[in-house]
């Protein structure tokens, strides 16, 4: 009989969990174990979390903003102000929908600090796992990137950092020159991916006579994307009547089409000419706020017409998160 070879003890890991980066799910556990990510430590992260946060940005200041910044805008930035000051060294701290090679976050050479907000997040706590990136990136060394990793089921929350009286008052780009201080100097990588992001960036602006209502230029016709931040039966109800009544438009050649599903809130969407640009749009998006407060005032029951308006636009909601 041929000789047992002896068995020999699997090498422990050499990094210890708060260390592990996240990796592909189907990747080597970084932990050294040798098992993939998804059957090792990325089992932990997925259940780090385990009940999805429908609201994440609920009692931010803007949360309406951070919802559009997040699924709509593709280049915007925002001052954000932290409850405790900004740390020694950290001139500012600014949100931006996304950084270069998808960086969760990054600490430039000057000290001041860029958090991307269109990244995956591993947990169901999208609030979460920016908090931890944010508290990562005041403390990295300057003109370094800060890593994705997951986030502690029990830390802390954007909610629990960010000044909830400050004001959030995003700002629209052309395109990601924000990236860098210095676009014909910066590094080759940087400089193909700021091409890139510019090339498929879309045309949009944030209308300043309402909130949270953002135009946007597509090749065959314009959209309004207006993330509202009442509740979604009571705002379709209202949607409805004014459908029903005709009046669910913002002028000759635009449309109500459906809405969005965004992380708690619903974004009504409208087809625009494509000549309607976005200061055509200020005067009748004014005008729909002042009509759709008043049917969000009515408590009748909806009418027959009324509910097959409704039945329309719950068939026309896509849900983005």
């Amino acid at each position: 009989m041929a000789k047992k070879r002896p068995q020999t003890k699997a090498v422990k890991p050499q990094i210890s969990d708060g260390e592990i980066p996240v990796v592909g799910a189907r990747e080597p556990c970084p932990c050294g174990s040798g098992r993939r990510y998804k059957a090792c430590h990325g089992r932990a992260a997925s259940h780090a979390v385990t009940e999805l946060v429908q609201r994440p940005f609920e009692g931010l200041a803007g949360e309406c903003d951070w919802i559009a910044l997040r699924e709509l805008v593709p280049a915007a930035t925002v001052p954000l102000t932290l409850k405790d000051g900004l740390p020694e060294g950290v001139p500012s701290v600014t949100l931006a929908t996304v950084l270069p090679m998808a960086w969760p976050a990054l600490r430039r050479e000057d000290g001041s600090v860029l958090i991307g907000l269109q990244n995956e997040t591993p947990s169901g706590d999208i609030s979460r796992d920016l908090a931890d990136t944010l508290e990562r990136a005041l403390v990295a060394e300057p003109g370094s990137p800060v890593a994705a990793r997951r986030a502690e089921s029990d830390g802390v929350r954007l909610q629990d950092l960010l000044d909830p009286a400050a004001a959030f008052e995003p700002e629209v780009h052309t395109g990601f020159e924000f990236w860098v201080p210095d676009a014909d100097s910066a590094a080759t990588e940087v400089a193909a991916s700021l091409e890139r992001a510019n090339a498929a960036a879309i045309p949009t602006v944030r209308l300043k006579s309402v909130d949270s209502s953002y135009w946007c230029e597509t090749p065959e016709k314009n959209h309004l994307r207006w993330v509202m931040p009442y509740p979604e039966e009571k705002l379709l109800d209202a949607l409805a009547r004014l459908h029903a009544a005709g009046t669910s438009s913002l002028g000759e050649g635009t449309r109500l089409v459906g809405s969005f599903r965004a992380h708690g809130l619903t974004v009504p969407v409208w087809d625009l000419p494509s000549d309607m640009g976005a200061e055509e749009c200020e005067k009748p998006a004014a005008e729909f706020a002042e009509r759709l407060a008043g049917a969000l005032a009515n408590e009748e029951p909806l009418t027959a017409d009324e509910r097959r308006a409704r039945g329309g636009l719950t068939n026309r909601q896509v849900t983005l998160s």
